[in-house]
């Protein structure tokens, strides 16, 4: 294993150098350079730890070139999603926020529509943009999640369930995804559920996050979709699961239940908000109702 593989693989992003994303830059830029030493360094340039507009450049070159690797060009599409989503978030109001400029932003954003809309492009590099792109959702991608679900494809199913957890509208196909037999469809479902609160979702994401024959990852899927999923009905399970002794699943129901208190505590002060608001207009409309002379209207 390479020294860059090996950093990839066993190291946080957070420990990696600060430069390392532009000391991988020449890697990415020499076609001659070993296949596995590239993708390494396309994976470390496109960490959000990493990414900045020079090296967003050069993964755009990597993407857009046809005599390029499906394999480089997918895993270069996919890097942009964080940063792309930092950027939908915050919406450019504090600039040192996302780790691209603005412009880049909306560059990226262009190439990874263009390189999904070219039906000659390879389905992994297409999938993989689209995956990326819609983590800073626009209105085209609603018809081509719908499509790509709807295409039959279980490799395209996979990539429109996984949109389905940024984009709402979905809750009929996050439903019916629940229900799949292919387990990272079923995966993603559960993610999707949590994401956009589908209540109807919770009996069969309780069930599966209290079972212990579910499969670990998808169990800890689970445990973090009901934090947000009717976070009142799932505290109770959230709390036992937290004294589990497998200690992963442990450690996600107590994550978890912190959210779920944070949760039910904002919905809290917003009640309160709305009632004091409520208050307010019955005092604004008795004003309204005072005779202005001493008699009544």
């Amino acid at each position: 294993m390479d020294a860059l593989r090996y950093m990839v693989e066993n190291v946080e992003p957070w420990d990696w150098a600060e430069d390392a994303g532009m000391k991988v830059l020449p890697i990415i830029r020499n076609r001659a350079a070993d296949p596995d030493e590239r993708l390494a360094a396309v994976e470390i340039a496109g960490d959000f730890t990493q990414i900045n507009d020079d090296l967003a450049v050069a993964l755009i070159g990597v993407i857009e070139d046809p005599a390029e690797s499906d394999e480089i060009r997918a895993r270069a599409a996919i890097s942009f999603g964080p940063a792309l989503e930092q950027g939908f978030i915050d919406e450019f109001d504090d600039p040192e926020s996302v780790p691209i400029s603005e412009e880049m932003f909306e560059r990226v954003k262009g190439v990874l529509k263009r390189v999904y809309m070219d039906d000659s492009a390879p389905k992994e590099v297409r999938r993989r943009a689209l995956e990326g792109s819609i983590r800073a959702p626009e209105e085209w991608h609603k018809e081509e999640v719908r499509k790509a679900y709807a295409s039959g494809d279980a490799e395209w199913q996979l990539t429109a369930v996984f949109c389905m957890s940024h984009i709402r509208g979905f809750n009929a196909e996050i439903l019916e995804a629940l229900k799949s037999k292919d387990p990272l469809i079923h995966l993603e479902a559960v993610q999707a559920a949590g994401s956009f609160e589908v209540a109807e979702a919770w009996p069969h994401i309780a069930a599966l996050a209290r079972s212990e024959q579910t499969e670990k990852v998808l169990r800890i899927t689970a445990i973090e979709a009901l934090s947000t999923l009717m976070p009142k009905e799932s505290l109770p399970i959230l709390i036992e699961l937290s004294e589990d002794p497998d200690e992963e699943i442990a450690e996600a129901a107590d994550e978890a239940q912190s959210m779920a208190v944070g949760f039910l505590d904002d919905g809290e002060e917003d009640d309160e908000f709305d009632e004091d608001e409520e208050f307010e207009d019955e005092d604004e409309d008795e004003e309204e109702d005072k005779p202005s002379d001493g008699k009544s209207k």
